[in-house]
C-alpha cells in the first residue's frame, strides 16, 4: 500500500522542518528568503532539491559529493512567471503548449508556461516497502478561449541510488485538440575534459547555426560553428571552453537504441565516473544538447530529450513537430537520470553491451 501524503504551504517556514523521515529518507521543506518553497529528499547518497510548487523544478542535485547542477548566477531559486527570471535550476520541465526559444514571429516566453508554473497541489508518495519515493504534483492550466489541461509532474528517488526518475503526463480537459511541445530540461554542470559517449551512437549531428536574441555571436564562435557545421562530430569533449561562448547548441537525429528501445547517453568524467541518461525515443522524438561556458554560466546538458527542436512554435509548426493532443487524451514522458560512480559506470556499460 502505498503511503500518500499532501503537502500544505502552511508547513513551509524559513527554518527547515522534517517533513517525513523513514530508514530510507529524510524529506525537508523550507522557504527560501526569496519566498520560494522547497523539499529536500535524501538518501544515503545525497539529495534532490525540489521546488514543489513552482513548475515542480528540480532546483539542485547533489550524490556522492558530486554537483549535477549547472554553475549559474543564481544562489537560490526567485519568483518568477518565466524561467529566465530564475534561469539557475538542475531541472526544469519546459513547454507545454509552446517551448524553445520565441522565435521573431512568436510571443511565447522562453520555453513555455510550464516552468515556473504556480503548481495546485504538491504530495509525496512512499511506495509499500519503503524503498522508493516519490514527489508529485498537479498544475491545472485553464486560459478563456484557449487551453485547458492538467499537468502531473513527479520525481522519484530510490533508497541507495544516485540515478532517478523524472516524468510528467499531461492530460487535455478542453473541447478542443491542444498543441503539446515539451522536452526534459536537464542543465547538467560542466566538467572540464569530460566526454560525451553514446554505446547506441547517434545518426546524424546537426550544429544551430541560426542565432536566437539572446545570443550575441563573435567570429570566433561563428569560426568554431562553420567548423563544427562541417564536422558535427567535432564536439565530443569538453577541453575548449574558450570556443563554447556563446551557447553551442546541437540536434541529436535519429538516435540509437537498446533492444527494449532505449536511447543511453552518458557525460564521462576524467576521473571514470559519469553523468547519465536514458530516455524512450517513441516517446521523445527530438533530442538536443547544450554547451556553454562563459563568466555566469557552465553548462554541459549532453542530452535534452524532446518532442521537438527548441527554436520556438512557429519554427517547429512550419517543420511538423508541434504534436496534437486531442480532448481526454494523455501524453507520458519520462526520464531516467543522475550519477553514477566510476564502478556503476564501468558495469552499465558492461549490461548495454550484452543488450545490443
Amino acid at each position: 500500500m502505498t503511503i500518500h501524503i499532501p503537502l500544505d504551504r502552511k508547513a513551509f517556514g524559513s527554518t527547515a522542518q522534517i517533513l517525513v523521515k523513514s530508514e530510507a529518507f529524510t524529506v525537508t521543506g523550507w522557504t527560501y528568503p526569496s519566498g520560494v518553497m522547497a523539499v529536500a529528499i535524501e538518501n544515503t547518497r545525497g539529495r534532490l532539491v525540489v521546488l514543489p510548487f513552482m513548475g515542480q523544478m528540480i532546483w539542485s542535485a547533489v550524490f556522492d559529493g558530486c554537483n549535477l547542477r549547472m554553475t549559474s548566477i543564481y544562489d537560490e531559486p526567485l519568483p518568477s512567471v518565466d524561467i529566465l527570471g530564475t534561469y539557475g535550476c538542475f531541472m526544469f520541465h519546459a513547454g507545454l503548449l509552446r517551448n524553445g526559444c520565441p522565435g521573431p514571429d512568436d510571443t511565447h516566453p522562453l520555453h513555455g508556461e510550464m516552468p515556473c508554473a504556480p503548481m495546485n497541489e504538491a504530495w509525496i508518495d512512499i511506495n509499500a516497502d519503503g524503498k522508493a519515493l516519490t514527489l508529485g504534483g498537479v498544475y491545472r492550466h485553464v486560459e478563456g478561449f484557449g487551453s485547458r489541461y492538467d499537468a502531473y509532474p513527479s520525481v522519484t528517488l530510490r533508497d541507495g541510488q544516485a540515478m532517478f526518475d523524472v516524468s510528467v503526463e499531461v492530460v487535455n480537459r478542453g473541447g478542443k485538440t491542444m498543441d503539446l511541445m515539451y522536452m526534459a530540461h536537464t542543465n547538467y554542470a560542466y566538467v572540464p575534459d569530460a566526454v560525451f559517449v553514446e554505446p547506441f551512437g547517434i545518426g546524424r549531428v546537426d550544429v544551430r547555426t541560426s542565432v536566437p536574441a539572446h545570443v550575441h555571436p563573435t567570429e570566433q564562435w561563428q569560426n568554431y560553428i562553420k567548423a563544427l557545421k562541417h564536422k558535427p562530430g567535432g564536439l565530443q569533449k569538453l577541453d575548449a571552453p574558450e570556443m563554447y561562448e556563446p551557447e553551442i547548441v546541437s540536434f541529436l537525429r535519429d538516435v540509437g537504441v537498446d533492444s527494449d528501445g532505449q536511447a543511453h547517453f552518458f557525460l564521462r568524467h576524467p576521473e571514470g565516473a559519469a553523468f547519465y541518461t536514458r530516455y524512450a525515443p517513441i516517446q521523445f522524438t527530438e533530442a538536443t544538447r547544450w554547451v556553454l561556458h562563459d563568466p555566469d554560466y557552465h553548462v554541459a546538458g549532453f542530452v535534452l530529450p524532446a518532442t521537438c527542436d527548441p527554436e520556438g512554435y512557429q519554427a517547429e509548426k512550419r517543420k511538423g513537430k508541434v504534436r496534437q493532443l486531442k480532448p481526454g487524451e494523455r501524453a507520458e514522458f519520462g526520464i531516467h537520470t543522475g550519477f553514477l560512480n566510476a564502478e556503476e559506470y564501468r558495469d552499465e556499460l558492461k549490461t548495454l553491451n550484452r543488450n545490443q
